[in-house]
């Protein structure tokens, strides 16, 4: 297991940190890997040594969790900008390498519209699974696959900090984790923020906004445009509610049973996975009622009017 201090710690110089870590060479594998563009990598030398990197499990024919990780990973990317591939280095490891070739990962990236700076990996199952075991997370096999661990591994190899982070944490926060809590604060931030003075008071959130922000942010905007996914803004104008409320729910079986609505939806946006996320009924009602709230309160008059009536 890997074990590190968590970014409310101090941080140590680099140097103090690297000679008394044991997180290097000689603990890391230098286990094969190929990419998603068919070329042999070693994971120490070629992938971890020397950087800061981010690094998940993951597999292509996921309908649960992976998705969303992807998507969240993609957001961190996107706020890391083009440090991604130059001083950062993202990593997503297949635990299912018998389905993964790197023809399915290459077409899994694009899919989810992956940036430079990001590889997709996938290798022998046991290498995989050593690497699982090496980085702190539990191996899972073939037969056990959707058990395996979604948590982000996120280090620096030289000076031997490393940690796990939940997927779910907000996209910025993990950027400013890896951006600049890796580099010991030795990288300035040159994004101009916003002054505290100008900080608005936040109420409680309700049960559907938190779901919003921790389901669906990554993919899916109220009223920004299309993200990964389409802006949600009227979605509930748009279908059924009882059909929405099973859509949250349990999509997958939705596109299994070919539902005419779940397949037309999912081919206009690049058959892009809508993750099961083993939400229940008062979890879509929640999610429902916030989008609900949350278009009435930027419709346009009529629009409001016309909604109104229909919930009659």
């Amino acid at each position: 297991m890997l074990a590190a201090a968590g970014p409310a710690a101090a941080p140590a110089p680099a140097e103090a940190q690297a000679s008394a870590s044991p997180w290097h060479g000689e603990y890391f594998p230098n286990a094969k890997l190929v990419t998603q563009d068919g070329k042999t990598v070693r994971f120490y030398d070629d992938l971890i040594k020397d950087r800061v990197v981010v690094i998940n499990f993951m597999f292509t024919s996921c309908r649960d969790v992976c998705p969303m990780d992807t998507a969240q990973m993609r957001a961190v990317q996107a706020a890391l900008g083009d440090r991604v591939g130059k001083d950062i280095f993202f990593y997503s490891i297949s635990v299912d390498p018998k389905t993964d070739t790197p023809a399915v990962l290459k077409s899994y990236m694009q899919t989810f519209k992956v940036g430079p700076g990001w590889t997709f990996l996938t290798g022998s199952q046991a290498d995989v699974e050593l690497l699982q075991k090496k980085l702190g997370v539990a191996a899972v096999t073939p037969a056990s696959v959707k058990d395996h661990d979604t948590r982000f591994i996120v280090g620096n190899e030289a000076t031997g900090q490393w940690m796990k982070r939940s997927a779910h944490e907000h996209p910025q926060v993990m950027a400013d984790l890896v951006g600049g809590y890796l580099f010991n604060g030795k990288v300035k931030d040159t994004k101009a923020r916003p002054s505290y003075s100008n900080a608005v008071q936040i109420n409680n959130q309700s049960e559907g906004a938190a779901l919003f922000r921790t389901r669906c942010a990554s993919c899916h905007t109220l009223g920004g445009g299309p993200g990964l996914g389409p802006d949600l803004h009227g979605v509930v104008n748009k279908h059924p509610q009882a059909w929405l409320a099973r859509w949250i729910k349990e999509p997958d079986k939705m596109l299994a049973e070919k539902d005419p609505r779940a397949v037309a939806l999912a081919a206009q946006w690049r058959n892009l996975p809508m993750p099961n996320l083993k939400l229940d009924d008062d979890d879509a009602a929640a999610l429902i009622d916030y989008l609900r709230q949350e278009t009435r309160k930027t419709a346009k008059p009529e629009h409001t009017a016309q909604a109104g009536r229909q919930g009659q």
